[in-house]
C-alpha cells in the first residue's frame, strides 16, 4: 500500500525540482536594459573625459561597471547603425545601410525574413520592449517593430519625426497615440511661432513608459531597448531659428553664457542622465538591481545640426579623435559603451577590448540561453570581457561603408590599422596607425603596400549587394 504514496511523493519531488531548475534558470538569465542614446560622442560623458557636460550618474554606471575604450557603432548615421545593432551583421551584409529619407523608404525597411536580436530573445522567453526611436520600417510594413521581436512599441517609427522632441503624437504600437503638443508653423523669428504649446517632452515620455515596462515585466526576464533620441537636433528648428536642441529647461547651465543651442545640448545630456539614475533607483527599489544588465551607448559620433551658434568642440565632443557624424574616422564611429550587472561585472574596469554595435547579438544571445541565434552573423559575444571569465575572441576587422555623397568605406583590422576609401572604390586608400595615431592624421598608405592591398580585398569581399544597396556599377571589383 506504500507504493501510491511513494509514486505520489516520487512524482511532487520531480516537480519541486524542476520548478527549482526553471527558477535557477530564469535567475541566471539577466533582464537586459539597452540605452541607445541619438548622436552623443565618446567625448560627452564624465567618464570619457568630459569636463562641462554634467553626467554624475552614467559616471557612476561606469564607475560600478565597465568601460569600453574601443567600442564603435554599426554605421556613421542612424538607420544602418540601428540595422546593424538589431541583425548582428555589419553594414556590408545587412539589411539597411543608409538614411534613405521619404524618396526610398523601402531601401530603410527590414525584411520579414531579417531575424533581429530582440526576436531571438523573445523566442527565448523574454519579454521585450522598444521605446524610443526605430526607424527600419513604417507601420503597417514588414519592418515594424511589432513583426521584429518586440512584444511592446511606444516612439517614433519614422526617424525623421523623431526630431521633434516635441510631437503631436507617438505610436504605441499599431496606435497613433494624440499628444498635447501644438507645433505650430516654423517662423523666421527666433522664438516666434514654433512649437506654440510644448508641453510633453518626448524623452520624459520613454523614461515613464519604460518605468511602466519595467514594473509589469518584473517577475520574468526581460529585454528593454530604450532608444532615446536625445541629444539629436531638431533639424528643422535648427535651419529656421538656429537653435535646434530642443529641452524643457537648461537645468544647471541657464546662466551660462553659451549660446541658446549649447546649452540645449548640454541640459539635453543632463537630463538624460538623471532620468537613467531614476531608472537604476527604481530597479533597485524592485528588488531586481542584481539581475539586471543596463548598456550604454550611442549609434554614432555627435552631430553639428543643432542651429549656426552650435559647435560640438566646444565641449570637445569627439574626444581625441577626429570628425563627427558622417564621417568615418573615429569621431563618427568610436562610441562610448558602458555595461554595469551587480555581481556579475566587477566594477571599476576599463577594456580596450575592440567590440561593435554587431556584437550584441551574440553577446545578448549567449546571455539569454538563447539556442537558436541566426546563422550568417558579424557578431562575437563579450560576455568573456563583461563577467570576466573564459577565452575572448576578437574579430579580424570590423567593416563600414557609408553612401552620402558617393560610396565610402573603412576597415580596422586587428583593432589598430585602419583603412578609409572615400567616395569611390577607385578612390586612393589612407591609411592609419590608430596605435600611435587616434585623429587619423598621418596617412601612411604609401609605406605599407601589403596592408593596402589587405584592406582592399576585405573592402571588396565585405560588401555583398542587396537590393538597394549595391557596389557602384562603373568601379573596379578585382584586384
Amino acid at each position: 500500500m506504500r507504493r501510491p504514496v511513494l509514486c505520489v511523493l516520487s512524482s511532487l519531488l520531480a516537480l519541486v525540482l524542476a520548478a527549482a531548475d526553471a527558477a535557477a534558470q530564469t535567475a541566471a538569465r539577466p533582464n537586459i536594459i539597452l540605452i541607445v542614446a541619438d548622436d552623443l560622442g565618446y567625448g560627452e560623458l564624465g567618464s570619457y573625459g568630459q569636463t562641462i557636460i554634467q553626467t554624475p550618474h552614467l559616471d557612476a554606471l561606469a564607475a560600478q561597471g565597465i568601460r569600453f575604450t574601443q567600442f564603435y557603432a554599426g554605421s556613421t548615421v542612424c538607420a544602418p547603425s540601428r540595422s546593424v545593432l538589431m541583425t548582428g551583421q555589419h553594414v556590408g551584409h545587412t539589411r539597411v545601410r543608409g538614411n534613405a529619407g521619404s524618396e526610398n523608404y523601402a531601401s530603410q525597411t527590414l525584411a520579414a525574413t531579417d531575424v533581429t536580436v530582440a526576436r531571438v530573445l523573445q523566442q527565448a522567453g523574454y519579454a521585450t520592449a522598444l521605446i524610443g526611436k526605430w526607424g527600419l520600417g513604417e507601420t503597417g510594413s514588414e519592418g515594424e517593430p511589432n513583426r521584429h521581436g518586440f512584444d511592446d512599441f511606444y516612439g517614433f517609427i519614422n526617424q525623421a519625426h523623431a526630431h521633434n522632441h516635441y510631437p503631436d503624437f507617438l505610436w504605441r504600437n499599431r496606435e497613433k497615440i494624440a499628444l498635447a503638443n501644438v507645433v505650430a508653423p516654423v517662423g523666421t523669428t527666433p522664438g516666434a511661432g514654433y512649437a506654440t504649446r510644448r508641453v510633453q517632452y518626448a524623452g520624459d515620455l520613454f523614461f515613464d513608459e519604460a518605468r511602466a515596462f519595467i514594473q509589469r515585466s518584473k517577475d520574468r526576464p526581460f529585454f528593454l531597448e530604450l532608444a532615446l533620441t536625445v541629444p539629436h537636433a531638431n533639424n528643422e528648428r535648427a535651419r529656421a531659428l538656429g537653435d535646434g536642441q530642443e529641452v524643457p529647461d537648461y537645468g544647471p547651465y541657464a546662466s551660462k553664457d553659451w549660446p541658446a543651442p549649447l546649452k540645449g545640448q548640454a541640459a539635453m545630456i543632463t537630463r538624460m542622465d538623471r532620468k537613467i539614475g531614476e531608472l537604476i533607483a527604481r530597479l533597485k527599489q524592485l528588488g531586481i538591481d542584481d539581475r539586471t544588465l543596463v548598456i550604454f551607448t550611442s549609434d554614432n559620433g555627435p552631430h553639428k545640426e543643432g542651429g549656426g551658434a552650435f559647435d560640438p568642440e566646444f565641449f570637445n565632443a569627439n574626444g581625441p579623435f577626429s570628425g563627427i557624424k558622417r564621417s568615418l574616422t573615429d569621431g563618427g564611429i568610436r562610441v562610448p559603451f558602458l555595461a554595469r550587472w551587480p555581481g556579475k561585472i566587477k566594477a571599476g574596469r576599463t577594456s580596450a577590448q575592440v567590440g561593435y554595435f554587431g556584437d550584441m547579438m551574440a553577446t545578448l544571445c549567449e546571455l539569454a540561453g538563447a539556442t537558436r541565434p541566426p546563422a550568417a552573423l558579424d557578431s562575437l559575444s563579450l560576455v568573456p570581457t563583461l563577467v570576466g571569465q573564459g577565452t575572448q575572441a576578437s574579430h579580424e576587422y570590423l567593416y563600414w561603408e557609408f553612401y552620402e555623397g558617393g560610396f565610402s568605406q573603412a576597415v580596422l583590422l586587428g583593432g589598430r590599422w585602419k583603412g578609409i576609401r572615400l567616395k569611390s572604390p577607385a578612390a586612393a586608400m589612407q591609411l592609419f596607425d590608430l596605435a600611435g595615431d587616434a585623429s587619423e592624421t598621418a596617412d601612411l598608405a604609401g609605406g605599407q603596400p601589403d596592408l593596402v592591398r589587405r584592406i582592399e580585398a576585405i573592402m571588396r569581399d565585405a560588401h555583398v549587394d542587396n537590393a538597394y544597396w549595391k557596389w557602384p556599377a562603373a568601379a573596379p571589383t578585382t584586384p
